[in-house]
């Protein structure tokens, strides 16, 4: 798959703090790409410069296929951690102002405004201040705003910041909807859930640096502890297998998990494992554990920042 922006070797620094060493982050075109990161990982310093808003120190930003220009501005739309809309401007009239800026006729403006408005449930909010709009509604505001004009970029930093969970599902659903029309989107995150949910890819970034790096569930699996689920007919109690495996306790699984949490010595496979297992019990089921990304990513910050540290 072509990729649609490649951030090749960035570096930044401010005032003697290196923001970004050497990091590359490729986005396939279509992709939803999750950036993730700690707070003062180097995220936004990379956001800011694949938007234009400042530029490297060195290294190359390539959009389309070609050199990142100034005009390529108009065919992003980024949506930043740091809202920031009028607050006395009424909803309609700001979404059409800002609309025509990134080159939208008014009769296209409007018609697209009032498709996005009645998908959030904000019609009849059309002539309101938008300061008379709760923070949720605001944000639903802002991102309309941001992707009104199709752009075929999209760059969310925190989307989901302040909203509720019905309405971050909302928004999921809206956010996939635009990749299956067309758009690659790049996603700044620390919600790990939604990681797992929409994001095909990742980058991990702390201290500047990228420590971690590919598809998620390449990098779910790659992460893998040896854990199995499994369940056993009526009554049956699995027994201690010192040889094989060791009993977790109950609480070490994941919320709403049924069945007996296991993991396997090493050397052991979980096709030997299920084998032995099925001569020994009446197994109805068994399933393999992956690691969340949530898990994950604590994991390899925690171990990133150890090595910094020495």
């Amino acid at each position: 798959m072509q990729n649609f922006i490649e951030a090749h070797d960035i570096v930044k620094r401010y005032d003697g703090h290196t923001a970004l060493d050497h990091v590359t982050v490729d986005v396939p075109r279509g992709c939803i790409y999750g950036l993730l990161g700690p707070n003062g990982a180097g995220k936004t310093s990379l956001i800011r410069i694949i938007n234009r808003i400042t530029r490297p120190d060195s290294g190359t930003v390539t959009f389309d296929g070609r050199p990142l220009h100034p005009d390529d501005v108009e065919r992003i739309g980024y949506l930043p951690e740091e809202r920031g809309l009028y607050k006395k401007m009424k909803v309609g009239e700001q979404i059409i102002y800002l609309a025509r800026l990134k080159g939208m006729s008014k009769a296209d403006a409007t018609m697209a405004m009032m498709d996005w408005l009645q998908r959030f449930d904000l019609t009849e909010w059309r002539d309101r201040k938008l300061e008379t709009l709760s923070k949720g509604m605001q944000q639903k505001v802002q991102f309309i705003a941001t992707v009104i004009h199709r752009p075929p970029l999209l760059i969310f930093d925190e989307p989901f910041s302040g909203f509720d969970p019905v309405n971050a599902d909302q928004l999921k659903v809206e956010i996939l909807r635009l990749r299956d029309m067309g758009s690659t989107i790049l996603f700044s995150t620390h919600n790990m859930g939604s990681v797992e949910e929409i994001c095909e890819q990742i980058s991990l970034i702390n201290h500047a640096r990228v420590v971690l790096q590919g598809n998620v569930s390449d990098i779910r699996h790659s992460h893998k502890k040896n854990i199995i689920t499994v369940s056993l007919a009526g009554d049956s109690a699995l027994e201690p297998n010192d040889a094989l495996y060791t009993i977790l306790p109950p609480e070490a699984a994941a919320p709403g998990a049924t069945g007996t949490l296991i993991r396997l010595n090493s050397g052991v496979t979980v096709r030997g494992a299920i084998a032995w297992l099925n001569e020994h019990y009446n197994l109805t089921g068994f399933s393999e554990v992956l690691p969340s990304m949530h898990e994950i990513f604590v994991e390899t910050v925690t171990g990133a920042n150890a090595n910094y540290a020495n």
